[in-house]
This record gives C-alpha cells, structure tokens and sequence, in this order.
C-alpha cells in the first residue's frame, strides 16, 4: 500500500507508540489528523492537524459524524488507542474495567462502523488496528485489559473476513511489552524480574509501518511471544504451566501495594 498522500486519522497519538508512529508516517508522506480529548494542550509536531475526539463517550459515534463532516477526505485509520490497568480481578474497579472495554474494544467497532460505508463508497480504505500479545494469551494481573484485547483480536479477524470481497484493507498487529508511559514503573520491574523483553515504541511504530506498506493482514511482534502465541492456540496447558511457575513474582508487584 502506498502511504503517500493518504489521509489518516490516527487515535492514539499523544501516547508512546503514536507519537512514534507521527514520525514515521509523516517521513511517508502520509497526511495526518490525530484525534485527541484535549486538542487545546495537545503539542504534536508541524503538519499534523488536531480533531476532538473522546473514545470512552456514550456519544462517540456523533463525534465520528463531525469528524468526517469536517474531514471527508479521510481513507485511513490506524486506533492505536488503548487503556490497561495492572491488577487483580478483585481489585479492579468497575469504573476501570468500563473504561478499558470503552476505549480498547467498543470505541473501535464503533470507528469501524462508521467508516467502512465511507471507505466502501470510495472503493478504498485502510483500517489498521493495535492489539497485543495480550490478545492471544490471557495473562494474571491484565485480565480486563486481556479481554479487550482478545476482543480486538477477534473482531478484526471477523471484519476482515466480512470485508474480504471489497477493497477495504484490514490489519491487526500484536506487539508485545513495550515501553511507554501507559506502563507504570511497577510494570518496568516486573518485565526486569522476569526477564521480559520491552520493545521501544519506534521499533513498533517502525513494524507497523512496514506491515501497512506491505498490505499484511496480521502481524505479531517479538520473538519468543510469537512463539508462544502459537503454541498457547495448540497446547494450553504448556503455557499454563509456565504462567503458574512465574506466578509467585507476578504475585509479588500484585500484592506490593504500588498503584498503576
């Protein structure tokens, strides 16, 4: 896919993997618009245009509606928009666990639906999703964030497959821990502890990019999670055995006390 010219509209982008995502786009030409809930103290580079946006409203689909009254030309979305919280399930709030599902899953089948009868019309469109190996392989300490995300995952693969007759592009990538400000320092130690790999949210960016030019539909990054994507879909319980002998240091930074 050529990125040249094209007009994306990019939620998510005050965070890590957006603002890197920003850069790289710009140096393909691409035309930006980078939807945010505070455009007024939003600081983004030059030649990025700024629209209000609040994933988490009841009323985001009318917010959609004025976007694209003001923006008609746009024929790309990359949501890269995303909300975790590191906790045991019972101490998850519920106001928590609504804002993860409002942001990490609804808000983007309801991007989806307002956009894919726009794109159908133009008989082109890219819709370009950011999950996580988190979306593949449920985790202790992220279960609403895992929920959302397995949610992602499922329903791109059924948009796609729903739009596999018409020109409209859809691609989901999966990147594993990487480090942004989305991750508290509690996170940072318990990836150290376990000798976790944390990407660096170019690298990311960089990967999507690629995976965009290149028309992938999904793409999983980092070795051995991609390994373990695979065999946590064939053999379960493998992995549940390697989660339970990592447990008890899971359990340490759950039970620390230290918010996220």
């Amino acid at each position: 896919m050529q990125l040249r010219d094209r007009c994306f509209l990019l939620l998510g982008g005050t965070g890590g993997i957006g603002r890197a995502l920003i850069a790289q786009l710009l140096d393909e030409g691409a035309r930006l618009l980078v939807a945010t809930r505070h455009p007024e103290t939003a600081h983004l580079p030059d030649g990025v245009s700024l629209v209000k946006l609040d994933l988490a409203a009841t009323d985001l689909d009318q917010q959609l509606q004025a976007v694209t009254a003001a923006w008609p030309e746009i024929d790309g979305i990359i949501h890269c928009a995303g909300q975790n919280h590191f906790a045991s399930l019972e101490q998850s709030s519920v106001s928590n666990i609504d804002n993860q599902l409002a942001v990490n899953l609804r808000s983007a089948l309801l991007v989806a639906r307002h956009f894919v009868p726009l794109f159908r019309e133009r008989q082109r469109g890219t819709l370009t999703f950011v999950g996580s190996t988190f979306g593949s392989i449920g985790y202790p300490g992220y279960i609403a964030y895992c929920a959302t995300k397995f949610g992602l995952r499922g329903f791109t693969e059924a948009l796609r497959r729903e739009l596999a007759d018409t020109p409209i592009h859809v691609l989901y990538v999966a990147p594993r821990a990487t480090r942004t400000d989305m991750n508290p320092e509690v996170i940072h130690q318990l990836n150290h502890a376990l000798g976790n790999a944390m990407d660096h949210p170019r690298q990311v960016a960089a990967r999507i990019v690629r995976a965009m030019n290149r028309d992938q539909r999904r793409c999983f990054l980092g070795w051995p999670e991609k390994l373990f994507v695979l065999v946590n879909g064939v053999l379960p319980r493998l992995v549940d055995r390697a989660m339970l002998k990592q447990l008890p240091v899971i359990r340490q930074f759950l039970d620390s006390g230290v918010s996220p």
